[in-house]
């Protein structure tokens, strides 16, 4: 398939690369165009923001979590709903898994074929940037990186920035962000704040493109996009059609973090997907054959959720009774006997794991790890071996001994987990594409589940 696409990156994090991005992809639907969004990495916020802008789902780009093959076919598959595809990279271009490149948004650019653009800020640098920008150009042969958009610059500056790059560097100077702060998006401990938490987030992202159209050279932006080869991919796997079951899915404010794909893989598989909201609603879906509660803050919303009784005691009763449920990090949270909130005060929750969550101050076990179940379970039998991801301050007082997780590349490990054959509870996250195996036992678990219901 032919289409135009672009990646953005930076030499780390902080740079600017989801403003950058929201500004183009708002600025190319003025255009006319039809952008189609993409993040590296297993974050959940930035692509929310894609989504404010786009009003259609961003997608993970995950090399970790789903094999190379998989990603370039989901990238195909996206892409070809729109008439370009903007990649928003993760971390500093080259950072991959345990000091190397694994994984990286360099990785993804390869595998795909698209042409980077590195996001830059230049404050307090003048010729120091151009050998920054050069050594970040030339530290593969194969970087693929052709252009520089400069974030948070002055007009005055950028005119001499321009000229600097154009004489120092093997790069395309395509214009910059001059510092907006009254289109900044706040961050907390996960990162930002997600999109739809902030006030007047739309006005935010309308003045981001409409800068983008005066400063950003978006004309240069599509050549390079243009210039990107063809590119081929075959569907990973046959999807099963499986037995048409009800999945209740946790999304509200508190609840927000899923991949898309793995959504639209239940959906292919045959659940149909109900969403309930832990926060506002008296009550689980009737209908419902399993429950998936989603990562999230609901610790942010601790109040709140405890003092909902006759939710706690709905989804308590569901899972009590052996409906099959998934629950990954805050929805593991909303599982335990009590939550603390930011201020340390404990609210009781759905009280199916005994156990206390509370601010642990830091991040432990965090990043990518590989769970090998240690008993046959909701997910996968005893050896079988599935991809994840941790990222989270709130820590379990039992956080579960259902898996070993080890870290790639390192002898770091430890166990985590609640893991019986209708549940899955722990703070790793999962993306199904990359264990279609663990997603049609948890749809056939819903199936066994129904047929229980109906007798």
């Amino acid at each position: 398939m032919r289409i135009d696409r672009i990646l953005f990156t930076a030499p780390a994090s902080g740079c600017g690369k989801t403003t950058v991005t929201c500004a183009v992809l708002g600025a190319l639907k003025k255009l006319g165009r039809r952008p189609v969004s993409f993040k590296t990495g297993p974050d959940y916020i930035d692509p929310m923001f894609h989504r404010q802008v786009l009003g259609i789902p961003s997608a993970n780009l995950d090399l970790f979590l789903t094999p190379a093959g998989t990603a370039q076919w989901l990238f195909c598959r996206h892409a070809a709903r729109g008439d370009i595809a903007v990649v928003e990279g993760a971390m500093g271009y080259y950072d991959g898994i345990a000091a190397g490149e694994d994984a990286s948004a360099y990785q993804v650019a390869r595998l795909t074929g698209t042409p980077a653009v590195l996001v830059a800020d230049a404050a307090g640098m003048s010729l120091s940037a151009a050998a920054l920008l050069e050594g970040f150009a030339r530290f593969r042969q194969d970087s693929g990186i052709a252009g520089v958009i400069f974030n948070r610059m002055s007009p005055a500056l950028y005119s001499r920035m321009a000229e600097l790059v154009r004489r120092e560097t093997s790069l395309i100077p395509l214009g910059y962000l001059p510092r907006m702060e009254e289109a900044a998006f706040e961050s907390r401990h996960l990162g930002l704040v997600t999109a739809g938490e902030i006030e007047g987030v739309r006005r935010k992202l309308e003045l981001l493109a409409r800068q983008a159209l005066r400063t950003i050279d978006l004309q240069g932006l599509l050549r390079l996009a243009a210039g990107a080869g063809e590119l081929e991919a075959r569907e990973p796997f046959s999807v099963p059609r499986l037995r048409p079951v009800r999945l209740a899915v946790a999304r509200d404010r508190a609840f927000c973090f899923y991949y898309e794909d793995s959504l639209e893989l239940l959906r292919q598989m045959g659940a149909q997907l109900i969403p309930f909201s832990p926060l506002e609603d008296a009550a689980l879906p009737g209908e419902a054959d399993g429950l998936y509660l989603g990562g999230g803050y609901p610790e942010l919303s601790a109040e709140q959720l405890s003092r909902n009784l006759p939710m706690r005691k709905s989804v308590a009763a569901a899972v009590q009774n052996g409906m099959p449920a998934l629950a990954e990090c805050g929805g593991f949270l909303y599982l335990h006997g009590q939550l603390s909130d930011p201020q340390g005060r404990a609210w009781p929750m759905a009280g199916v794991i005994p156990a206390r969550a509370e601010n642990g101050g830091h991040l432990r076990q965090f990043g990518y790890a590989s769970l090998t179940a240690r008993g046959d379970g909701l997910l996968a039998r005893a050896g079988e071996a599935l991809p994840a991801h941790e990222f989270h301050y709130w820590q379990s007082s039992a956080p579960g001994e259902g898996f070993a997780a080890q870290k790639p590349q390192s002898s770091r490990g430890w166990r985590c987990g609640y893991h019986t054959p209708r549940l899955y509870a722990g703070f790793p996250h999962f993306h199904f594409w990359g264990m279609p195996r663990a997603a049609e036992r948890f749809l056939r678990a819903m199936a066994a589940y129904q047929e229980e219901r109906a007798v």
